[in-house]
């Protein structure tokens, strides 16, 4: 059987998304050989500024990208709401295994949900879409911005002199790393929408590996059409990490159904969509909901957001 290398971060959550994969393919591929090689990413090494100033979605991606170039690596493991929706010359989607909760969850050392949180109340989170969401939910909070794994934030959250009185997390990484003991809420995907591909992995392979077959065992098509019809409605909009997009899709039948939102940071401009199609045309819709929100607006919102974010990393 063949040796292959895969690539992964060096967070105990990105190792045990990888260590799920390589599980997985050891029991559809019994024998095959799979070693993990570490990598610590841009995203990983700048701590001290929240992720909109430092740069997009590659910031978790591109030096295991980098690897996957040279050969050093035969395939990587990344969270999809990680991944840039387009690839470097080369590199593709292997494939998206079955996915795991899209939702967001509240962490809050008071005990309590969003909407039980008292007034001036602190929100820690290091993304605009949760923050610009807090907002609407509940303008008289506070948002500051947190960096750090999952468990240094939680450690944060739960400190009785910290400066949070709560942190809102993807729940899938509490799920992973079993810490879903400390969740206080979980909030509803229909209402506070989640980030394109969030709660998904994807398994990112040079063109040319003909590592299709093997990694096609963990396809899983469900997760693959709500998925892509997110990243769709993502690509559409040109977004990346300095933008508050959010986007839910779900399956219904033979339908997929899907939410999407564009707002400003401070929730004083909102656009709303939602469509639904046939589960074969999910990544049309994803397009088709993208447009409709750039006639409704969202190109302006998305221009002021990145003027704002270069003038402050300027």
């Amino acid at each position: 059987m063949r040796h292959l290398i895969v690539g992964s971060r060096r967070s105990k959550l990105a190792l045990a998304q990888t260590m799920e994969v390589v599980s997985a393919l050891r029991r559809a591929w019994p024998g095959l050989m799979v070693s993990v090689r570490k990598f610590t990413t841009t995203g990983d090494r700048v701590l001290d500024r929240p992720l909109p100033q430092i740069g997009g979605k590659g910031l978790f991606t591109a030096e295991l990208e980098r690897a996957l170039l040279e050969g050093e690596i035969d395939f990587a493991v990344h969270s999809l709401k990680d991944m840039p929706t387009e690839f470097p010359p080369g590199l593709g989607l292997g494939a998206i295994p079955k996915r795991l909760d899209v939702r967001d969850a509240v962490v809050s050392r008071l005990g309590l949900g969003l909407m039980e949180l008292p007034p001036g109340a602190t929100v820690g989170t290091s993304s605009l879409r949760r923050a610009a969401q807090v907002k609407l939910a509940r303008p008289d909070l506070y948002v500051e911005p947190i960096r750090g794994n999952v468990d240094t934030r939680i450690r944060k959250a739960m400190s009785p002199d910290g400066p949070y009185d709560a942190v809102i997390l993807a729940a899938a990484g509490l799920i992973r790393l079993g810490l879903t003991g400390y969740v206080t809420e979980w909030l509803d995907p229909m209402e506070f929408l989640p980030a394109p591909g969030q709660g998904a992995l994807g398994l990112e392979v040079r063109e040319e590996s003909g590592l299709g077959p093997i990694l096609g065992a963990l396809r899983h098509p469900p997760s693959e059409a709500t998925a892509l019809a997110e990243r769709a409605f993502q690509m559409g909009l040109g977004s990346n990490c300095r933008v508050p997009i959010a986007a839910h899709a779900w399956l219904d039948g033979d339908r997929v159904r899907m939410k999407g939102l564009v707002a400003s940071p401070d929730a004083a401009e909102v656009i709303r969509v939602e469509g639904d199609a046939d589960v074969r045309d999910a990544v049309g819709l994803g397009r088709r909901l993208a447009e409709r929100a750039m006639r409704l607006g969202a190109d302006e919102i998305l221009k002021s957001v990145e003027q704002q974010v270069a003038e402050v990393v300027g």
